[in-house]
């Protein structure tokens, strides 16, 4: 178009340079090239508005294909979001999958690991683990089964003097075992190695024949035991001299004490039962004697008599004619002499009595001792190792309780007792220096 314009101002130009003049001579190539460039202008325009049209349908096009496009990406992206779930389902799935294989290779293997205790093989090579897994449950389930019921079987134990016998063993389920057989019948017990030895505690050999018939006893004599691997040994009974020997020497250092305070406290009573006896009899006497007015012979009649309270009494009579004030304080003086006599022992029970737990927690410190250096060179794997040293912590405490207890309770009865005598002398004491006085004054 650019080139259409050009030759058409250059006429122009040249048309202003030659005048009217030459107009008319331009006049007609002037509408020639006026009607070409016209045609050239319609064409154009046509050109123009096909152009225009073509360039619409190719963005109408465009349009379309991004449209199109556009709802490909999003049936992708709806495609895309269901494939990641289908992964993570799989994924998810996967990981179950994983997961329920190592909890089934699990289970066969503690299955095994049980079930082998019992003479029942799993297979664990086979293809389909679920297969063995749920062979393994049925295997366990008739083992169960097997285990929890009551049922008899042929075989062999050991009798109590050590000689091996067949008859009929009568489980119940894995707990418990009665043996039956021509020669002695009883409740089982472990012997090691998976054999059974007679149990030797007496009154099972019904529940034995019982239970072999069907019949369900009441009350059954019965060994519970956990395993057949371990010799169970025989339970003997056991007599105060396995305890004291499970005390060591402090338990046998309590004894001693106990016996010897239990010896003073024996004593201690013979001796107050003697002294409280006589204290009536010696006032009943005196009394009775001044009461017939003959005070003078009172002295005569409890001078063979022996003893605090005769000691007391003679020394009232002996200043029963000095004044009041100074025969009280003869009085006072002679039971207080005569103290040391009533509270004989006194003192040493209670000092037993005290010192009796001191040695039981001295000990139960030892037994500890003992303990912790048998855990410390053998561990604590067989409890019979620990049993020594905690039975001497346990019985030496008790031993000192037994001692301490009934001493302390005594020694302070005995000790109320002695003063209830010293009071009764007291009293006898001034009621005689009254009954002198009253009947030295009648006469």
């Amino acid at each position: 178009m650019r080139s259409l314009i050009t030759p058409f101002i250059i006429s122009l130009m040249i048309f202003s340079i030659t005048g009217p003049a030459a107009a008319e001579a331009l006049s007609d190539p002037y509408m020639k090239e006026y009607t070409f460039l016209k045609a050239q202008k319609e064409e154009l325009a046509q050109r123009l508005e096909k152009e225009k049209a073509q360039q619409a349908e190719e963005i109408a096009k465009a349009r379309r294909e991004v449209q199109s496009l556009q709802d490909r990406q999003v049936a992708l992206s709806n495609q895309l979001q269901q494939k990641e779930l289908a992964i993570e389902k799989a994924q998810q799935k996967l990981q179950d999958t994983t997961s329920n294989k190592e909890i089934i290779n699990s289970v066969i293997v503690q299955a095994k690991a049980g079930l082998e205790k019992y003479g029942i093989e799993v297979d664990d090579t086979a293809e389909s683990k679920v297969d063995t897994m749920n062979r393994a449950f049925l295997d366990s389930a008739n083992l169960y089964q097997n285990l929890s019921s009551i049922h008899a079987e042929n075989g062999r134990f050991y009798l109590l003097d050590g000689t091996s016998t067949s008859g009929e063993i009568v489980k119940i389920g894995n707990i418990a075992a009665y043996g039956i057989s021509a020669k002695q019948s009883g409740a089982l017990a472990p012997a090691g190695n998976g054999e059974y030895k007679l149990w030797n505690q007496p009154g099972s050999s019904d529940d034995a024949k019982a239970l072999y018939g069907r019949e369900m006893p009441e009350m059954l004599d019965i060994f519970v035991y956990e395993n057949m691997d371990q010799d169970v040994a025989y339970q003997e009974e056991k007599t105060v001299a396995d305890t004291m020997e499970s005390g060591g020497v402090i338990g046998y250092i309590i004894l001693g004490l106990g016996i010897s305070g239990l010896l003073l406290i024996l004593a201690r009573v013979l001796f107050l039962l003697r002294a409280g006896s006589r204290v009536k009899r010696i006032t009943r006497i005196v009394y009775k004697e001044i009461e017939n007015g003959k005070g003078a012979h009172a002295y005569d009649a409890v001078k063979d008599f022996k003893g605090s309270t005769a000691r007391v009494i003679r020394a009232t009579l002996r200043n029963i004619t000095a004044d009041r004030e100074h025969i009280e304080d003869i009085i006072t003086e002679s039971i207080l002499n005569e103290n040391r006599a009533l509270d004989r022992f006194s003192n040493f029970i209670l000092v037993i009595a005290a010192v009796a737990p001191l040695l039981g927690l001295l000990g139960t410190v030892t037994g500890m001792i003992n303990t912790f250096d048998i855990i410390t060179v053998y561990g604590t794997g067989d409890p019979k190792l620990l049993s020594g040293g905690i039975s001497e912590a346990l019985v030496t405490t008790m031993l000192g309780l037994m001692v301490a207890i009934p001493l302390l309770l005594l020694g302070n009865l005995s000790n109320g007792w002695a003063e209830n005598i010293k009071d009764s002398m007291e009293q006898s004491a001034l009621h005689v220096v009254n009954l002198y006085e009253k009947y030295s004054t009648a006469s």
